[in-house]
This record gives structure tokens, sequence and C-alpha cells, in this order.
């Protein structure tokens, strides 16, 4: 599929060494020797971005929402963007009663006429169709709550094509292993 890739990361609270493995990873797969392009960071560790990227030497385009642990930045809550001809929602979570379903998420997404919806603050990976609205956590990076461990997610774009979703679990070692989800 020819497309550009989303790096889709959420809720690293301050772990700098799995932030940095995973953004050593993504500097393999940037332009020109990938197609990974944009970052997208939904919030939870907003403080650990300039750090760890500038530790790996990992440089891109980013998209970003705050979460409820970011205090002091004048960045949105949620927000939308267009890439490579679909319509993402992004929001942290926390203000979308993710813990009774999907319903004000999925609302809010349909309102800005989005194909998929990005969030986090649950810290567990999940991957849901809603009528037609995908729906993706990418888990946490530093402070994971499943038994898959600290994860990432990355999305391949394509205009005109379905959206691919991998998930990625960042090791003890900071290895990076592709998952089922």
């Amino acid at each position: 599929m020819d497309g550009h890739k989303l790096l889709l990361l959420s809720d690293t609270h301050g772990n700098i060494p799995a932030l940095k493995a995973v953004l050593d990873w993504a500097k393999n797969h940037t332009p020109p020797n990938g197609t990974l392009s944009t970052a997208v960071f939904l919030g939870d560790g907003i403080s650990d971005l300039r750090r760890a990227a500038d530790a790996a030497g990992f440089f891109c385009e980013w998209k970003l929402v705050k979460g409820n642990n970011d205090h002091g930045f004048s960045i949105p809550e949620a927000a939308a963007f267009d890439f490579e001809g679909h319509r993402f929602f992004m929001c942290h979570g926390h203000r979308y009663a993710m813990y009774n379903g999907y319903h004000t998420l999925t609302a809010a997404a349909r309102n800005a006429d989005a194909d998929a919806a990005l969030f986090g603050h649950t810290h567990v990976p999940s991957l849901n169709m809603e009528k037609n609205l995908l729906l993706i956590n990418p888990g946490s990076v530093g402070s994971p709550r499943s038994r898959l461990g600290a994860t990432f997610a990355v999305i391949e774009c394509a205009e005109g094509e379905p959206l691919q979703t991998e998930f990625w679990e960042i090791g003890n070692r900071g290895e990076i292993r592709e998952l089922e989800i």
C-alpha cells in the first residue's frame, strides 16, 4: 500500500527511556528511509517529548493534544486534522467518559467529520469500529495497564484506501516488537 504513516503515542508519564526507544525505532522509519512522516501525541507527557526527541535525534511534524496531567501548556485538549485523504479527531480521552463506552467520543469525532478517533487516557491499546468510525487507542508508552505492556501504534494512510493499524510493544530493554491486537 502506498501512503504515509502516522506514529501514534500516548501516556508517557515521564518514562523518557521508553519514549526514546520508540523514537529511535521511528527514526529508521521516517523519510527518506521510510514513510513515517508525522507523530501524534495524545497527552500525558508533553514535557517528555522534546527531551526524548533530542536524545533520539528524531524530528518530524507533531500533532499534539494535552491530557489531564499536562499542566501549564497552551495546547488544545482536542483537535482534528487531515492526513493523506483521511480526517482524524484526536483527544486524550479524559473529557469523553471513556470508561462508560465510546458514545461521547464518537459523537465528537462525527461532529468533526472524522474517519477515525484517536485517544489515550486508559493506558490500554484498543482498535474498534463503531458504525464506520475507527477508534484507536495506542495504549501507554510509559505506564501500561494491560498485559501487553508498553505500547504504541502506527497507522498506514493511503488516500482512498482503508486505514491500516499496527500495534507495537516496547520491551524491557527497549526492543520493539509488533503485536496482534
